[in-house]
């Protein structure tokens, strides 16, 4: 039964049923009874496994197939009437092309199966922050992921009301998970996805990804708010005050890491505190005071395994221990519990490896044999966390002191530095890169620009989103974040990280916010404002000292030069759309370099 008297979701949840042809549909409404109901179910047919329910309560084990294990970028599309609105960083296909190539694909799919139809909420009920979704899926397993992942069911709808056309539609179907026929798709000007042949998180969670980022970067720059890729976390002093950061960073950075931050032990002892609101999506909107509010529009945590251990993710690791999901993890056997590569050091000899073999896991790993898969994941309830924020499901949200962007970068950047404005910093975000590591295919120290971590994310030009950018800093005014930039993986000459990283991130974090409030002052360089090497508290640190932190601030002119050459070359694909601010800024610092 509809949990909805809105005429627009009915009639649309219609439209998708006659095309998909399901044997029966139902609506999710959220409660405890129905989703037992289909816990069992997907246990009984094997979609997923229930795990030891003494140590693991509440959680379940799934399997993709090897063809389906992360995200499709060559299969992921930005639909715009025009190609230029796509922009040269997105796959672009003509709206009406892509229809009539996908709707045969779904003609009838869900014969023989369940639609499952689901109400959603990003971000707490009752926000004006909040977005609603409707996702119509052929699979148990989603339904299950969504209700960690967002505020699912029929309460979802109070925000939407009876008579509101603003929700974002998603249609996903598994089909026969053929890589040859996958597609995650989005028209932006419809507030719709269509996901099809995939059963893997990112293609499938439609408000993951899809929504919180593809579609809503684009609901954002038409309504006067921003979508990013950012954590949200708070720092609570000694004397109770709260400050909010939020911050982008590229994949394999620490972003996780970081906002679960515990900080370190002489820190812990002065009463500092970090509180986690979100650790990968914020939502930002300006409030009725004219600071900029965040919220997190997700529920829940879809983490990568591989590396969460107690020593680099403590709390990330404690949110998994109930009513969780864990996907392509490996099975101790012994106890029905969970492995992965980096958990600690000793792979269950009894085990089965995430394509479901049986093997001798200790000696799987000694030959090179990866018992876990690399992107396997954790869908784990933010509730769980030791450290979530008490302002989690605040509806007006945290008000934003600083952005931070970062990158990893063996040489060129310094530990951190502050923008000399808002346009300087939006500069700062759009060069932003990364070098490629031992973990991603291909050559290795190559350098990678991901602005503002989005590349992948931006549901539209990349020029117009920088341009929404700017136009958000003249709104915004004195009361704009403060913007910085940092690195915590320059090298020595061996190769050898030079910053201890982890909790010690709190350390360069404490300098930003006595930047936000003015109790510290800076040192003006070619790239942005430095930390005088003394500001940077180095207190129970053996290996560094005053020396090694003046060489993590150092600046060098030539690679400098570089860096800005490399930054011509990547502005040059958004031709016309490229804001002049931004290529001012750049022509400043080749003279700034010169």
């Amino acid at each position: 039964m509809a949990g909805t008297k809105n005429p627009n979701v009915i009639k649309w949840v219609d439209e998708m049923a006659a095309l998909t042809k399901p044997d029966k549909i139902v609506w999710i409404d959220g409660s405890a009874e129905q989703l037992d109901a289909l816990r069992k179910e997907a246990i009984s047919s094997g979609e997923v496994t229930e795990l030891n329910q003494e140590k693991l309560p509440g959680c379940l084990y799934h399997r993709t197939l090897p063809n389906d294990v992360a995200r499709v970028e060559d299969r992921t599309f930005i639909c715009s009437k025009e190609k230029i609105d796509a922009g040269p960083t997105n796959n672009w296909s003509d709206p009406q092309e892509m229809k009539e190539k996908l709707l045969p694909l779904y003609d009838g799919v869900m014969k023989g199966r369940t639609m499952y139809v689901i109400p959603y909420s990003m971000g707490p009920i009752g926000s004006a922050l909040a977005k609603v979704g409707v996702e119509v899926t052929d699979s148990i397993y989603v339904v299950l992921n969504m209700e960690i992942m967002v505020r699912m069911g029929v309460k979802a709808f109070e925000n939407l009301g009876d008579t509101s056309d603003d929700f974002v539609r998603g249609l996903h179907s598994k089909a026969n998970v053929d890589p040859e026929n996958r597609y995650i798709v989005h028209f932006p000007e419809e507030n719709t996805i269509w996901s099809i042949n995939s059963a893997y998180g990112g293609n499938v969670l439609l408000g993951k990804k899809c929504f919180a980022l593809r579609i809503a970067s684009f609901q954002g720059k038409n309504e006067g708010w921003m979508a990013e890729h950012m954590l949200i976390l708070g720092i609570e002093k000694p004397n109770g005050e709260i400050k909010y950061v939020c911050a982008a960073f590229p994949s394999a950075c620490g972003k996780t890491n970081l906002a679960m931050l515990i900080p370190p032990e002489g820190y812990e002892a002065k009463g500092y505190k970090v509180w986690t609101v979100g650790d990968d999506i914020a939502w930002l909107k300006p409030g009725a005071d004219g600071k900029l509010y965040a919220i997190n529009p997700e529920n829940g945590f879809f983490g990568v395994a591989p590396g969460t251990n107690v020593k680099s993710n403590f709390n990330a690791l404690e949110s998994t221990k109930k009513n969780t999901i864990f996907t392509n993890v490996a099975i101790n056997n012994d106890d029905n519990t969970v492995w992965w590569e980096g958990l600690d050091k000793n792979p269950p000899e009894n085990a089965t490896e995430w394509k479901g073999a049986k093997v001798n896991g200790k000696e799987y790993a000694a030959e090179g044999g990866k018992l876990a898969h690399p992107n396997s994941r954790f869908t784990a309830p933010a509730k769980n966390c030791p450290c979530i924020s008490k302002e989690f499901d605040n509806p007006a949200g945290v008000p934003i002191s600083a952005m931070v962007f970062g990158g990893r970068r063996a040489k060129t950047a310094p530990l951190v530095y502050q923008s000399f404005n808002w346009a300087h910093g939006v500069f700062v975000g759009s060069s932003m890169a990364s070098e490629t590591t031992a973990a991603a295919a291909g050559a290795v120290g190559v350098v990678r620009r991901d602005p503002m971590a989005m590349l992948p994310f931006c549901g539209y030009n990349m020029g117009d989103y920088w341009s929404h950018w700017l136009n958000m800093g003249e709104k915004l005014g004195e009361n704009a974040p403060k913007i910085f930039n940092v690195n915590w993986f320059r090298t020595d000459d061996d190769g050898n990280f030079i910053w201890p990283g982890f909790g010690d991130n709190m350390r360069v974090l404490d300098w930003i916010i006595s930047r936000c409030d003015s109790e510290v002052e800076a040192v003006e360089t070619p790239i942005g404002f430095e930390p005088k090497p003394e500001d940077i508290n180095i207190d129970g640190l053996d290996d560094i000292n005053l020396d090694v932190i003046k060489g993590l601030l150092s600046v060098d002119k030539d690679l400098w030069k570089e860096e800005a050459k490399g930054i011509r070359e990547f502005y040059s694909k958004f031709g016309d759309k490229l804001p002049s601010k931004l290529n001012d800024e750049l022509i400043e610092l080749e003279k700034r370099l010169a």
